[in-house]
């Protein structure tokens, strides 16, 4: 299968689980929710979601990585977010996707980022181009560092880097436009590979919140590093993208508090 059926199929999967998703959201008074921890929620819906995903990509021989349900090993597998943004999809907060990725011989190879309120598909293989709706992304100029707007997310509950990432706001408000913790990653990557947002950072997260994106990142020529050069985010779940020519401030201003 080549990568372009295997970019069909996903896209076509996440569509599937994003009607599947605005059914649920439209009827989300009615949900089930389940606490894993303090501030991390699962429902009917991300049940109902990986379980659709799964069920249209798996190929013989295939892998799989998501969030709910059990990993199985392959050299080549999928890594799947169902519904990244669980809490604002809960609360009613219109920011929310379905999350696709493909990992071939330990390496990503294609990504998909489905936001079903906005109907915007954001998705690449690897070599890209960063599509959006199976159009090539043209990216606005990026503006001088002190008009540039990143992203993150913020740790909360009893997460114990509570204090470095509040000094990493520290090092970053006073430098730049501002700053936008608006609660899924997958999307946050995405809006960093077309140009809406300048840089993104965030510390300890899984596989299945920056997969795809990471493969959107790079198909759009950003740079992605995790704390340290020589640590990968595929690996470290930390990291730090931004587009050129600002990637080298962004990343040494994050650094200073490690």
């Amino acid at each position: 299968m080549s990568l372009q059926s295997d970019l069909t199929l996903a896209t076509s999967a996440a569509h599937q689980a994003g009607d599947l998703l605005i059914r649920h959201w439209n009827d989300r008074a009615r949900l089930i929710i389940d606490e894993k921890r303090p501030g991390d929620f699962v429902s009917q819906a991300d049940h109902g979601s990986e379980a659709l995903l799964r069920d249209r990509l798996i190929q013989p021989g295939d892998g799989w990585l998501g969030e709910e349900t059990d990993q199985l090993d392959s050299n080549r597998r999928w890594i799947v977010d169902p519904l990244d943004g669980t809490t604002n999809f809960l609360r009613g907060i219109e920011h929310w996707a379905v999350s696709v990725a493909l990992e071939q011989d330990g390496r990503l190879v294609l990504g998909v980022v489905h936001d079903p309120l906005k109907s915007q598909t954001f998705s690449a293989i690897d070599g890209g181009p960063l599509l959006l709706n199976g159009q090539p992304v043209t990216q606005p100029p990026v503006p001088e560092f002190h008009n540039c707007l990143f992203g993150t997310g913020l740790p909360f509950g009893d997460m114990p880097h509570i204090p470095d990432h509040a000094q990493d706001l520290c090092r970053v408000l006073p430098t730049s436009a501002g700053v936008r913790r608006m609660g899924a990653a997958a999307l946050d990557l995405a809006y960093v590979a077309a140009g809406r947002l300048d840089g993104f950072w965030e510390r300890r997260l899984r596989p299945w919140d920056i997969a795809a994106g990471l493969v959107l990142l790079r198909a759009a020529g950003c740079r992605t590093e995790g704390w340290t050069q020589d640590a990968p985010p595929e690996r470290t779940g930390t990291v730090i993208t931004a587009r050129d020519p600002h990637f080298d401030r962004f990343a040494k201003l994050l650094r200073q508090t490690a």
